[in-house]
């Protein structure tokens, strides 16, 4: 298998011409054949850094599908929980002093994002690492009604305890696949943005605030990648092993309006490409990163970007280059 010619020059253009500063793509048929192409760098301030195909990359949300999600599935699969199990059941403690309806919300709620949690709230400003820990069982959430799907990292801060109680380990313990961890060597990662909340350049450390205060690792963000052990995930998705069939079948069938329990499905706007088939799924972070799976094509790939490096506020349009990436693949190879 080749990489298409248009689609190494989309990615060129995007690192010499649109201030991308390194990118990383791989590409698996349904034969076990794949390709890779690196591009860029690692890092460009302080100083310029060669990008090496071993480098972590932090993946942002993909920790939600790579880790969370497929480890809730396993504890499906062994019998630990079942998705439709009340978050009361396992977390006791969440909202004692309150009347929430928090309590009675689902994993698979969580699982879809439609347990009616707030987008968003700067919980790294709660405090330190365990008052924000406790502030989250307490936390009096504004909650809507559930069922329509408002992508929250809450859902999955959540269901990361949720698994730490259960399993009776911290999440940073969890065993993990070759070519992810939760740990990476700083001077073997790239680089993310420079943050005004820690003063420095992110490299190894985990980019997003409501993680990097729980103390790097949360149920929504913390995990990082190589190249290679991303394009395994993406691997294990295409041809079976990701989980057992049934539980594959559950983590990549509709189950909430555009989304599984684990990915987002192919809809308008898809950042796979308008030429997606109607099965695919994937998932992306916000440093850069992404992964999809086009079982229909027998086809998936991962494409790892530093787009926030070194500021989310002068990133390239990160949608239009995973669309044109995955419609130059889906177009040009067999």
């Amino acid at each position: 298998m080749n990489l298409p010619t248009v689609t190494r020059e989309l990615l060129e253009r995007a690192v010499n011409e649109q201030n991308l500063s390194g990118a990383a793509l791989g590409v698996v048929n349904r034969r076990g054949e794949q390709v890779t192409l690196l591009l860029g760098g690692a890092q460009c301030n302080p100083e310029p850094l060669a990008l090496e195909r071993d480098f972590w990359w932090d993946l942002a949300s993909l920790t939600k599908p790579l880790f969370t999600a497929r480890t809730v599935l396993q504890g499906v699969e062994a019998g630990l929980f079942d998705l439709d199990d009340p978050l009361s059941q396992f977390l006791p403690e969440l909202g004692w002093m309150q009347d929430t309806p928090l309590k009675t919300r689902t994993l698979r709620q969580l699982m879809t994002h439609t347990a009616g949690l707030p987008a968003w709230l700067p919980a790294y400003t709660w405090g330190d690492a365990e008052t924000i820990r406790a502030r989250l069982m307490q936390e009096p959430f504004e909650m809507q009604e559930p069922g329509q799907v408002v992508y929250s990292d809450f859902g999955y801060m959540l269901l990361g305890r949720v698994l730490e109680t259960v399993h009776g380990n911290r999440l940073k313990a969890f065993p993990l696949d070759e070519g992810l961890t939760f740990t990476p060597d700083p001077d073997r990662s790239v680089a993310t943005e420079h943050c005004a909340w820690r003063g420095r350049v992110l490299r190894g450390e985990t980019h997003d605030e409501n993680a990097a205060a729980q103390g790097g690792v949360a149920g929504h963000a913390g995990l990082f990648g190589t190249l290679g052990g991303v394009l395994h995930q993406v691997s294990l998705l295409l041809n079976g092993g990701w989980l057992s069939a049934a539980a594959q079948e559950l983590a990549t069938r509709p189950a909430a309006e555009g989304r599984t329990t684990a990915f987002v499905l192919a809809q308008p706007g898809f950042s796979a490409g308008s030429l997606a088939s109607p099965h695919s799924y994937g998932h992306t972070g916000f440093t850069g990163t992404g992964l999809w799976v086009d079982p229909l094509r027998g086809l998936g790939w991962t494409l790892l970007t530093n787009r926030v490096h070194p500021s989310r506020h002068t990133s390239i349009d990160i949608q239009g280059l995973r669309r044109a990436v995955g419609n130059s693949l889906l177009a040009h190879l067999p």
